[in-house]
């Protein structure tokens, strides 16, 4: 396929994949029976009018973007093609993204989320970014919330039935009328100007917690890894 074919085959498809969600993913998150654990903890920073970092694991990366528009939010996506899906639904549903990783603009992205937050706006942030390892957290969280001063709040998803992808995250979405759990955990405040050792000691004390809401949550229906190996 020529070079000219390929990217328009990638806009086209940069377009429908917005259109798809919006038909096919959010109805299907309509049917479910929800229950909602902790959501006091977002109540009450979003009651504060103060922005706040919303984070996860990606395997709830579906669940994330169903659940945004609640308030301003900036997000980042990575640079990659996966990336350009993914930014695409995100700005449908009303979210500003900034694009880049760990490995690829990294320092620009962390950027365009500090303009963000003086702006009043949420930053969201994948916990364990674009690339894994699924379920470790990386530092780009807490060094944003250690540079602006704001908490993070640490949400996890589970569904009594669902569907997993083939993917190093193994990304999920439910199946209809399907249980979910949402599962908010206490904000995680983080001192400011953090050296080298605090920096670690608050990535693992994040990944901890978004690992023990993990376990919470799919505890509810009995079940220990959503995905084994």
């Amino acid at each position: 396929m020529a070079k000219s074919q390929k990217k328009l085959k990638q806009k086209m498809l940069v377009f429908l994949v917005p259109l798809i969600f919006k038909i096919l993913i959010l109805p299907l998150f309509w049917t479910l029976k929800k229950k909602r654990l902790g959501e006091e903890y977002h109540d009450r920073l979003l009651a504060s009018g103060k922005p706040f970092i919303i984070t996860f694991w990606h395997y709830g990366v579906v669940c994330a973007a169903v659940a945004s528009g609640q308030a301003p939010q900036i997000a980042m996506a990575s640079a990659s093609r996966d990336g350009d899906y993914i930014a695409a639904i995100l700005e449908a549903m009303g979210v500003e993204t900034v694009r880049g990783s760990r490995n690829v603009g990294g320092v620009g992205a962390l950027k365009g989320l500090l303009k963000g937050v003086k702006r009043g706006l949420h930053p969201v942030l994948v916990a364990d970014g674009s690339q894994g390892p699924a379920r470790i957290a990386q530092a780009g969280g807490v060094l944003l919330a250690s540079r602006t001063g704001i908490p993070i709040l640490p949400m996890g998803w589970s569904f009594e039935r669902y569907k997993v992808f083939r993917s190093w995250d193994r990304t999920m979405i439910p199946l209809p009328f399907s249980r979910m759990i949402k599962i908010v955990g206490e904000p995680l405040h983080v001192p400011p100007k953090l050296d080298a050792d605090g920096l670690e000691r608050y990535r693992k004390l994040l990944e901890d917690r978004l690992n023990g809401l993990y376990n919470e949550a799919w505890a509810v229906f009995g079940i220990e890894d959503h995905a084994p190996g």
